[in-house]
């Protein structure tokens, strides 16, 4: 039963009910996100810092009240050049010297008392000043990065499954109950080591909170909706960023920052207490055969849509009798499991694809901000630009992908994104450095575009009987490219070079792959694993008929008079009405017997003959 034609209209369409639970669907949008980019201002290094001195590494500490600061800091730390202070290294003098001078005999040794750090960007105290997570143990912030990803990359792979198997608002619910405890307990961690598995199991249900929600805004809009809604989902990402580094300024201290970030998820707890400001998808409850629910979930939209379909007078005229005579009265609910893939050919295919383009969206965005360090090293130059370019990204989907197609504009971001990648990997040093900056915004630019509609592409044309566990397969893709860059750092960009190959390679290839897609604009949701296996690839140029050579024969289109399913409703309803007034027949006396047997149904002038004169 198509639900776009069939069902939509008759429960309202998009009509007031619809928008405000879109609203509403929005909000954990921009609560995932405060939860997800804090993790910048947490590990966030100092600009500058040196190591703590340590008195006992200096033979006549009375010497050194009569010296000023800069002085001080002279003779125990190690000054290198072009970088200031050396970061991981003492002075260590020996015992019985008395020459204090750059030509002194001394030895250098890591720090022994700790460090000084200059004010972070935002937060005064984070975990990188609390922890000393630098030197030696600066191995533990990206290690802290990819638990994680990795911990999100989980959640979309598990709470996809049970978005399909117990429904998107309990998916939500759940996922925002445990990621709101897990944010309170990270609040209260005092160890490094506990800290990064407590994110790494907030990241899980975050993204459980991030993928229902989604998918639950895409279901309940129409084909011509379903773009703008998703990209204002987008912007409120994006406020939430641009919130970021001010709530980090008035919280100080990272523990109070992880607490405001965690307060709206706490307030998302609301949606538990009221059903109404973020329902059950009904299009996934008829595609499992969920049939009561399924009714009484439209009744719900019909009612607040201010549209009636109540079972009153003529059944097989209205919607919910519509479905009974779709569905037998005893079906079973049926749901299903992306293990199922391995028996398809087109969804898998559509799947690996954009598993493929997201990977590359998100993983080669390092390649681009790396470059924006190195012409600014300033935090709120690269940060600011990150963000002003995912916004851009949105805006330049919102009014390109509804005219030229999902399938045309992943192509044009990925060209850019390799075209980008390349040049700058070829001629970084001989370009200037304005090129650089602006090779590197657009890239940054389209590899956002690419990351945010494979995506989109991918919610729409996954059945929904799956689209939790493919769409969170797609997602996963993503974070283990987000987690690329952490690995990168883990081995202190040795591999850089490496990974920008591989990425740029990887860009390319995609613009293959994407060929492969179908196109899914305007077009109906695909519902069941068959409806999934239908989609075929358009061709890439329209075919025109040529006027020196037109077709032998021209075929006819219907008229539009007649409407089969019209007929087929006109005729079900007409034998009900006459199946509830027929009335037992009288029987007739034996002297008008013939004669009213006889009698025709008809006159001959087409009217009904008169009884009246019969029997007089």
């Amino acid at each position: 039963m198509e639900f776009e034609t069939k069902i939509y209209p008759q429960i309202g369409g998009y009509g007031r009910y619809n928008r405000i639970v879109t609203l509403f669907s929005w909000f954990p949008n921009f609560a995932v996100s405060l939860n997800l980019f804090s993790d910048v201002f947490f590990t966030l290094i100092p600009e500058s810092y040196h190591c703590k001195p340590d008195l006992a590494l200096f033979p006549a500490p009375s010497v050194l009240g009569n010296l000023s600061r800069q002085a001080f800091l002279n003779l125990t730390v190690p000054w290198l050049k072009g970088s200031g202070f050396s970061h991981c290294e003492l002075y260590k003098y020996p015992l019985n010297t008395s020459n204090f001078t750059g030509s002194a005999p001394r030895d250098t040794v890591p720090c022994t008392i700790g460090w000084e750090f200059a004010k972070p960007a935002g937060l005064q105290n984070n975990l990188v000043t609390e922890w000393n997570l630098v030197c030696a143990d600066y191995w533990k912030i990206p290690l802290q990065h990819v638990c994680f990803m990795t911990g999100w990359t989980l959640g979309y792979i598990l709470l996809g499954s049970i978005c399909d198997w117990l429904g998107r608002r309990c998916a939500l619910l759940l996922s925002v109950v445990f990621s709101g405890l897990l944010g309170i307990m990270a609040c209260l961690s005092n160890s490094p080591s506990a800290f990064p598995f407590l994110r790494l199991c907030q990241g899980s249900m975050l993204a459980g909170v991030f993928l229902s929600s989604y998918i639950a805004r895409l279901e309940w809009c129409d084909p011509s909706h379903r773009l703008m809604v998703s990209m204002v989902g987008g912007f409120f990402a994006v406020f939430a960023e641009l919130l970021l580094p001010g709530l980090a300024v008035l919280c100080r201290d990272w523990p109070v920052l992880q607490a405001v970030t965690t307060l709206p998820l706490l307030l998302l707890l609301s949606y538990w207490c009221c059903a109404s400001v973020f329902p059950e998808s009904p299009r996934w409850l008829l595609a499992t055969s969920q049939i009561p629910q399924a009714k009484k979930c439209l009744q719900s939209f019909s009612a607040r849509n201010g549209v009636c379909v109540s079972d009153e007078l003529f059944p097989a005229e209205t919607l919910l009798s519509e479905i009974d005579e779709m569905f037998p009265e005893d079906v079973q609910p049926e749901y299903h499991h992306v293990i199922e893939l391995r028996h398809t050919r087109v969804i898998w295919k559509n799947c690996l694809i954009l598993s493929f383009t997201l990977f590359i969206g998100t993983g080669i965005q390092y390649c681009f901000t790396r470059n924006l360090h190195v012409y600014s090293t300033h935090f709120y130059f690269s940060y600011a630009l990150r963000v002003l370019t995912g916004a851009l990204a949105c805006v330049f989907l919102c009014v390109c992908v509804d005219r030229f197609g999902r399938r045309g504009i992943l192509l044009l971001s990925a060209i850019v994104t390799g075209l980008s990648s390349l040049l700058l990997l070829a001629l970084t040093q001989y370009l200037q450095g304005g090129l650089v900056l602006v090779l590197s915004v657009v890239g940054l630019l389209s590899s956002q575009a690419l990351a945010m509609l494979s995506v989109f592409f991918g919610s729409e044309v996954m059945p929904t009987v799956v689209r939790g566990g493919t769409l969170g397969l797609i997602m996963a893709a993503g974070c283990v490219g987000m987690a690329a860059s952490s690995l990168m750092e883990l081995q202190n960009n040795g591999g850089y070079f490496l990974h920008h190959v591989v990425f740029s390679s990887f860009a390319v290839l995609s613009v293959l792959c994407i060929m492969l897609l179908p196109e899914s604009k305007h077009k109906p949701l695909p519902d069941s694993l068959k409806d999934g296996e239908r989609q075929r690839r358009p061709p890439l140029f329209l075919s025109r008929v040529s006027r020196e050579n037109p077709p032998l024969l021209r075929t006819q289109t219907l008229s539009a008079d007649f409407n089969r399913e019209s007929y087929s409703r006109l005729v079900s309803a007409t034998r009900k009405i006459l199946a509830k007034d027929a009335m037992p027949l009288k029987i007739p006396s034996s002297t008008h017997t013939l004669s009213q047997a006889q009698a025709p149904l008809l006159a001959c002038n087409g009217t009904a003959p008169d009884t009246h004169e019969d029997e007089s």
